[in-house]
């Protein structure tokens, strides 16, 4: 069992009985490591029971009923670096004064026992925990209250060393992008599957929730964000991410907060825009008084600033619902566009989107109700450090199991890492004592920045006026086109509005002139691109055509040039032949004179002989196939509007001699 690593196990394509309730099952070894992490506490158990488990992500939560009260074992299905990173919140929370279960320390004195690569946590079973109500807004109030005061206890913490830091501080921008687009690619999904009811409903909405998100990314960024962000993650604390009607319950002393495991950095209204959205998704109807209780409720336990209240309704504008029930058309097109659901969900968030703009535009007057932090100068004054010390107490002997391949290190490379550390040690202590020489003149470098602050507000605020300015001049004459959407032919004359107007006359020939230079520029390169084609074809006919055939009868014509030759070179072989020969002659008969001296003398003389009319040959040829080659490519084939050209003057001839030929027969 030491061996055995916890994965998810709802596969349906297991072999062996399957469940009735996934949610209610889990493994046999799952169960044995249950009771052998048990035995890690000081705690005797009588009774274990499984309240409920996710078999898609591998984890699981039983009540345990023990000597010291009942209790929860829980298994984290998160990595256990990640998992660290929230056990540590907890008890930060905990100890801060929030309402969140009690973390119970094992034997060895951590929060936690990791076995079968995963972390195991016991925490006091809170009892009795009610759900707060959901049909008055007092419900709604006291979950807005209770995650204001969860998130102003996290405020400050410091994840333990060796923890995976999670954070969304900084990812909002990428988030909103990413929304946009997958509300585009939507519309690609429906295109492809036009054929289902579904899909014409979702194209006749995708434009309009697509302008949107898009509209949300340029506030958040035209938004003080970047400046709030640049306080750090612990100046915000942390948001639970999944924060709702099941896991805030009213129980002792107020609102207790269950299920942390998902906790991470970010701005913590972010879980309020979550509770607002889905509240208001289920009414069908953006409530304003609903709102700002809500808002006003929260603003109470964790008080909102002027820049907070910005943001949050920023991030209400975002089709969040919209991209969230839609979302899973990406894994399934056909069965979830099949399903008869998709079309009434996107008739209720269409109608609620209606009463959606009037409640934020109401909700936008309440800003004057919010103090402005001006996180701008505070981030310019704020030292960029983070603490060095863990928030939480004993979190420096959290130490989690290296993997196998580390434990399979030797000893002499653990020793030669020890020793250039110790090396570089005193390097880094240089460091640390340059960097704090250097931080006086840096804190007075940032006093003299927030100086000039107000001068250079003013310089991008004419900035921005003057590109407005620009931008709607472009957009003046930009509108003419845009609104027509016809396509004018290129060349074509004024149209009777454009000569009555005359600011449309001089809009009107810019578009034209742009239209014709393309064209004239695709034109020209299809032209450039047929005769290219045409050289390479005649070319490659002309390689075609010069095989050995040609050779040959160009040197069948050529009798001239061997006549020369023999008329020449008789009179020497007949000479050396009747002087010199006549003795080798006679003997030729005989089997052993056959390799005589003229024999090769003329054998050598012969391959001289041809090689050098080869050569004459060759060039030659080479020389007709490139004036081939010219006349073809300037004897070319002529376009259509060269045959048409010459087609008319040819039928002029003939009306003209046929005119002709009449008036001379009158």
């Amino acid at each position: 069992m030491d061996q055995y690593v916890i994965k998810p196990w709802d596969n349906p394509e297991a072999t062996g009985p399957k469940p009735v309730d996934w949610d209610l099952h889990v493994p046999p070894e799952i169960d044995e490591l249950a009771v052998k992490v048990m035995t890690h506490y000081d705690m005797s158990v009588s009774d274990r029971r499984l309240i409920t488990s996710k078999p898609d992500k591998g984890g699981a939560i039983w009540r345990i009923q023990t000597n010291k009260g009942p209790r929860s074992l829980k298994l984290l299905h998160r990595a256990p670096a990640r998992s660290m990173f929230s056990v540590g919140a907890q008890a930060y929370i905990h100890q801060q004064g929030g309402r969140v279960p009690a973390l119970i320390p094992a034997k060895d004195g951590k929060l936690f026992v990791e076995s079968g690569g995963k972390l195991w946590i016991v925490t006091d079973w809170v009892e009795p925990l009610t759900p707060a109500t959901k049909i008055d807004l007092a419900g709604a109030q006291q979950l807005c209250y209770g995650l204001g005061e969860f998130h102003r206890y996290s405020k400050g913490y410091v994840p333990p060393q060796g923890a995976k830091n999670a954070s969304r501080l900084h990812k909002w921008p990428n988030y909103y992008k990413k929304v946009a687009k997958k509300i585009g690619w939507l519309r690609e999904v429906a295109k492809v599957y036009n054929d289902i009811p579904a899909s014409k409903s979702i194209l006749s909405v995708v434009d309009l929730f697509e302008r949107q998100a898009w509209d949300a990314l340029q506030k958040l960024n035209e938004s003080p964000y970047r400046h709030m962000v640049a306080m750090g993650e612990p100046y915000w604390g942390l948001v639970h991410q999944d924060y709702g009607w099941s896991n805030g319950q009213m129980g002792p002393g107020g609102l207790w907060v269950i299920d942390l495991d998902g906790v991470a950095y970010d701005l913590p209204f972010r879980d309020l825009r979550k509770l607002i959205t889905s509240t208001m998704d289920d009414m069908g109807v953006w409530d304003t008084t609903w709102m700002r209780g809500m808002i006003e409720a929260y603003h109470e336990a964790n008080p909102l600033s002027a820049e907070s209240f910005d943001v949050l309704l920023i991030d209400m504008a975002l089709p969040n619902e919209f991209y969230k029930h839609l979302k899973e058309v990406f894994f399934d097109p056909v069965t979830f566009l099949s399903t008869g659901g998709v079309e009434a969900i996107q008739q209720r968030i269409v109608a609620a989107d209606q009463s959606k703009w009037q409640a934020l535009a109401e909700l936008a007057k309440d800003k004057s109700k919010y103090k402005a932090e001006h996180y701008e100068q505070l981030a310019a004054l704020r030292q960029p450090r983070r603490p060095v010390r863990e928030s939480v107490p004993d979190a420096d002997k959290w130490v989690l199991q290296q993997p196998a391949q580390a434990d399979a290190q030797p000893e002499s490379a653990k020793k030669g890492k020890r020793r250039t550390a110790e090396q570089r040690e005193p390097a880094a202590q240089e460091k640390r004592r340059a960097a704090e020489q250097r931080e006086p003149a840096a804190q007075e470098k940032r006093r003299v920045v927030v100086q000039r602050e107000p001068a250079v507000q003013e310089k991008r605020r004419e900035d921005a006026q003057r590109e407005s300015a620009v931008q709607e001049k472009r957009r003046t004459a930009e509108e003419p086109a845009a609104v027509t959407k016809k396509k004018e032919r290129v060349g074509a004359s004024l149209s009777e509005t454009e000569v009555k107007d005359p600011a449309a006359v001089s809009k009107a020939p810019v578009v034209r002139d742009k239209a014709r230079v393309k064209l004239k520029a695709a034109g020209a390169k299809d032209v450039y691109r047929k005769r290219v084609r045409k050289v390479k074809r005649e070319e490659s006919r002309l390689q075609k055509k010069r095989p050995s055939v040609k050779t040959a009868t160009s040197v069948s014509r050529r009798k001239p040039e061997t006549s020369r030759s023999t008329t020449k070179r008789k009179p020497v072989q007949t000479s050396r032949s009747t002087t010199k020969r006549k003795p080798v002659q006679t003997s030729r008969p005989t089997t052993k004179r056959k390799p005589t001296q003229p024999a090769p003398s003329a054998a050598k003389r012969r391959p001289k002989q041809k090689s050098k009319t080869d050569v004459i040959k060759l060039k030659q040829l080479i020389k007709r196939a490139a004036s081939t080659v010219q006349r073809k490519r300037k004897v070319q084939k002529p376009s259509a509007l060269t045959r048409r050209a010459d087609k008319d003057k040819k039928q002029a001839v003939k009306n003209r001699k046929r005119l002709f030929g009449q008036t001379a027969a009158t």
